[in-house]
């Protein structure tokens, strides 16, 4: 695609990393590059490979055959150089129940070789970040979900990380938290931090991230910034949803109209056409439903979104694999 990325000013350089599992091969001659102070966003289905290529870009797992490269360190050769420059924060809040929010902060920058009084002030500094002034001296225990997860976060934060992996962080949250982290997100990447994300809520991707992989089967399938992937598609999106006992004659009818092919999402019962005549071909669609007597529950036309190239490139919608 033309917006590429280039090997000047990158964070992290992945090329040709392959992982096997016994008869499994989870990466597949991967390459993947983030620029400095940027969100990168890895999607792609569960079991695609996102989660193995994370554990090798964080020294967690070593790969078969390929380079990493973050910070300007070289991962496999000097890992524990490449550990002062990175932090991750995973998709499930990694924190002691019983120690209250303020220690355990304290406890990671004492494990990070800070003494006692860097620490202290440190942990505040995220408190405060992080909002969490106000439960800082309760255990973690008492603490709701989005509190866990901010907490997470601010461990990951602790030794100031040029490069901070997010795997999946908002998992689970509901949409007032999941904002919250957008924010922290935001201004992490204007203090110059970059950021690796991965994530299934595409909405997520395309308000947060600056450049976009998908990964399937081990490979890296495309790759471009929201906006050139969905014009990848060219085409408007026809969306319309009909009921069990119609979704098999429904589908028949406009494809006998609009001589193409439709997408049938049977998840959620959904009818996916591509048109380049989007306005139109709606009105022809619904003129022959009602020839039909076949009833559109919801019939509506959009410009292609996330969701729309994840399905035509995987072959099935993000939301089916949460």
């Amino acid at each position: 695609m033309p917006d590429k990325i280039t090997n000047d000013k990158l964070a992290i350089n992945v090329q040709g990393v392959t992982k096997q599992f016994g008869t499994l091969k989870a990466l597949d001659t991967v390459d993947l590059k983030a620029r400095q102070s940027k969100v990168t966003g890895l999607l792609g289905p569960n079991g695609a490979g996102k989660s193995t290529l994370i554990k090798i870009m964080t020294t967690l797992l070593s790969p078969d055959d390929g380079r990493v490269m973050v910070d300007g360190v070289d991962v496999l050769a000097d890992p524990s150089e490449a550990r002062k420059r990175i932090g991750l924060a995973g998709q499930y809040a990694a924190v002691d129940d019983f120690l209250t929010g303020r220690e355990t902060l304290y406890m990671v920058g004492r494990l990070y070789g800070m003494d006692s009084p860097q620490a202290k002030k440190r942990s505040q500094e995220l408190l405060e970040r992080l909002d969490l002034v106000d439960a800082a001296d309760r255990q973690t225990k008492t603490y709701s979900g989005g509190m866990r997860r901010r907490l997470d976060l601010g461990a990951s934060l602790v030794a100031t990380p040029h490069v901070l992996f997010l795997d999946e962080p908002t998992t689970g949250l509901d949409p007032r938290t999941r904002l919250q982290l957008w924010d922290i997100i935001r201004d992490l990447v204007k203090q110059g931090v970059t950021i690796l994300l991965t994530t299934q809520y595409l909405e997520e991707a395309d308000a947060l991230c600056d450049y976009i992989y998908v990964v399937d089967h081990g490979k890296m399938i495309v790759e471009g910034t929201a906006e050139s992937l969905k014009s990848s598609l060219g085409q408007d999106v026809i969306e319309l949803r009909v009921s069990d006992a119609q979704l098999a004659r429904a589908k028949e009818v406009i494809e006998q109209r609009l001589k193409t092919e439709v997408e049938v999402d049977d998840l959620t019962q959904r009818l996916r056409v591509r048109t380049t005549s989007g306005t139109d071909d709606l009105l022809a669609v619904a003129a022959e439903l009602k020839k039909a007597k076949l009833t559109a529950e919801e019939l509506s036309v959009h410009r292609p979104s996330l969701d729309d190239v994840f399905l035509a490139v995987t072959g099935h919608s993000a939301k089916e694999t949460k």
